[in-house]
């Protein structure tokens, strides 16, 4: 897409797309959205859960709740930095390690929306817990494992991994992190030939710690392609009871104080050739299709963790007088909670339509992953500082304080601390909204990658812009023409106008990415905050879909108790149709430019002047220091 000078970036380049998955098989909402065609048959009528599934779920949810409420104190594990690794027995009792392992290798077979039912119930509890559950199953050992292990493969390992053995996910590096190109951890072949020999590092891996089994990530001899070099990446399962692997660090972080995040090192580990996962040099891919099935686990705890702290707020809004009235009463108070219940509702209907669509199994979700994970995360915190400062100096201050001096211990700092990292883990919201570009211009790159080429033959280029011509001759215009007013979509009620909102601004959202592709061309890729624009204004639009569609739903057929689930709709569809507005009218803006220009010259030293009197910041510490800090923290 872009116009590359570095080798490294070409290597970069080569990697990403080599993993990508580039055909739709099945029909995807939001793909269609950037197209500008509301393919509403796919998310509306709202695809409920079946009476029988959620059935299954129920007594389940039922016991894990006592559990959490009984037996685990989020507070002190927060406050002692340290998980109670005695509640792994009590998890292992409810099967709670399994439940996305299918039944018969001991698992409780969840479907997609009980498990994001278990994963949201926890969420509104214990951070921590979450990412232990989350991290093993999600994206560990299980969901690799289901999607691309042999029949033997999953026969040894997941009947053990649904009775308790911990996994782990190893992609991140020291020097490495969305930048797969860069992977110095290897793989080689055995000389015996009846394994591989791993060495290298692993960075921020969640559960290693306790992890028995991991997916670890590896670069593989490099293959010959067309007469190119072709970087391979590989994926193993590897025992952590192999000689050669250790736990060099375990990390401590801002907010999730009880995880087991650790820098793992594998010192000429052997692994056997059966634990190669699906094969040699597609461990990025399947590092990529594990993340978007992975990714709706954390929505999922966004939107309950969003319905907790609505709650606060509501409790707080009533019982908190200033000025002679509730502070609820007041418009600056009530327009944040406002705020917050209209996005939970928003959050909470993208959570379900995408795991009803994951149960399913029609659509491809590879992009309303995404946006659930860029949407959800970035709301949810937003909510939490909404919360922090409508409780004020309690907001700010720690439940084991105000339970200390008589109050009620709100954990609001904890949950803000724990919702942070959200918007990093499993791909930050910055590489959320370029995966999700690359997709949006997809289509308009297969048809203009020969004419933007500079080595493309002229001939070639010609022809290509012909038949490019003749297809956007048709397209194009009728990216203007429809009809998007009452009575269409009338079946919408008090919604109707934002669904018609929803439809003509695709056509002007898929207009507006052609409009990027003919100014910026082969340069696009570059333009990151064109780029956002287009994607935050596609993410409203997906979320706008997904709430008006699920609140129609719960109007119907909740009865007279969910009626108003229409009012928080409605609320949250006028918040997004401004932000939308608003990216529209700046998509273009030079602004961009001239804050760039600004930060080139910052990094080159320009502004020293601008720097003032300030304590300088600490050194690499040296070696001795290490030693000491480590040990301190052992």
């Amino acid at each position: 897409m872009a116009e590359i000078k570095s080798q490294g970036a070409v290597d970069a380049m080569d990697v990403a797309e080599g993993a990508r998955e580039t055909e739709w098989e099945k029909p995807s909402f939001v793909g269609d959205l950037f197209l500008g065609k509301l393919n509403l048959d796919l998310i509306h009528p709202f695809p409920e859960q079946p009476d029988a599934d959620r059935a299954e779920a129920d007594e389940f949810l039922g016991r894990l709740e006592r559990f959490l409420t009984e037996s685990v104190d989020a507070d002190k594990i927060d406050q002692q930095g340290e998980y109670d690794y005695s509640l792994f027995d009590g998890l292992n009792q409810l099967g709670a390690w399994g439940m996305k392992i299918p039944k018969e290798y001991g698992g409780l077979g969840f479907s997609a929306t009980n498990y994001n039912r278990a994963i949201g119930l926890v969420a509104t509890w214990c951070g921590s817990t979450v990412a232990w559950l989350s991290a093993h199953q999600s994206i560990g050992v299980p969901q690799p494992l289901k999607l691309f292990g042999t029949p033997e493969q999953k026969k040894k390992y997941l009947p053990r991994l649904a009775k308790g053995a911990i996994s782990a996910f190893a992609l991140t590096e020291p020097g490495v992190g969305s930048d797969p190109a860069k992977m110095e951890t290897t793989a080689v072949k055995s000389p015996d030939g009846k394994g591989w020999i791993i060495n290298g590092e692993k960075l921020w891996c969640t559960n290693a710690t306790k992890a028995e089994l991991l997916v670890v990530m590896t670069r593989t001899a490099p293959k010959i392609v067309k007469g190119k070099e072709k970087k391979q990446i590989t994926a193993f399962i590897v025992e952590t009871n192999s000689p050669g692997f250790s736990i060099e660090h375990r990390c401590q972080f801002m907010g999730l104080r009880g995880i087991g995040n650790a820098l793992i090192k594998f010192d000429n580990v052997f692994v056997p050739n059966e634990n190669l996962l699906w094969g040699e040099g597609l461990g990025l891919k399947l590092a990529l299709i594990t993340l978007n099935t992975g990714r709706l686990t954390i929505p999922a705890g966004c939107a309950a963790a969003g319905r907790k702290m609505v709650d606060i707020a509501k409790d707080w809004a009533n019982e908190r007088v200033q000025w002679g009235a509730p502070i609820g009463k007041h418009e600056a108070v009530a327009a944040k909670i406002a705020w917050m219940a209209s996005h939970t509702f928003a959050m909470e209907a993208i959570v379900w339509l995408t795991s009803g669509l994951a149960d399913r199994g029609n659509v491809d979700l590879r992009l309303e992953a995404a946006m659930a994970k860029l949407f959800n995360t970035e709301v949810a915190w937003q909510i939490s500082d909404h919360l922090v400062q409508i409780r004020g100096g309690r907001g700010y201050e720690t439940a084991q304080s105000l339970r200390a001096r008589g109050e009620k211990a709100y954990p609001v700092e904890r949950i803000m601390r724990d919702m942070r990292i959200n918007r990093i883990f499993e791909g930050t919201s910055e590489i959320q909204h370029l995966f999700i570009a690359r997709e949006a211009v997809d289509p308009h790159m297969k048809r203009g990658f020969k004419i933007l080429q500079p080595e493309t033959p002229m001939g070639e280029k010609l022809g290509a812009a012909a038949k490019a011509g003749l297809h956007y001759a048709g397209w194009y215009p009728s990216r203007y023409l429809g009809w998007s007013r009452f009575p269409k979509f009338g079946e919408f009620g008090k919604l109707t106008g934002h669904m018609g909102y929803i439809e003509r601004t695709s056509r002007h959202l898929s207009r507006s990415i052609f409009h990027a592709m003919m100014r910026f061309q082969a340069k696009l890729e570059r333009k990151q905050m064109v780029l956002f624009r287009i994607v935050d204004i596609g993410t409203d639009l997906f979320a706008m879909a997904a709430a008006v569609s699920y609140a129609t739903m719960l109007a119907k057929k909740g009865g007279a108790e969910k009626k108003n689930a229409v009012d928080l709709a409605d609320v949250f569809c006028r918040e997004a149709r401004m932000r939308i507005d608003a990216n529209f009218d700046n998509l273009f803006t030079d602004h961009d430019d001239a804050a760039y220009k600004l930060v080139m010259h910052l990094l080159k030293g320009e502004f020293e002047w601008f720097k003032g009197q300030v304590v300088d910041d600490p050194v690499m510490p040296t070696p001795e220091q290490v030693e000491e800090a480590m040990a301190k923290l052992a």
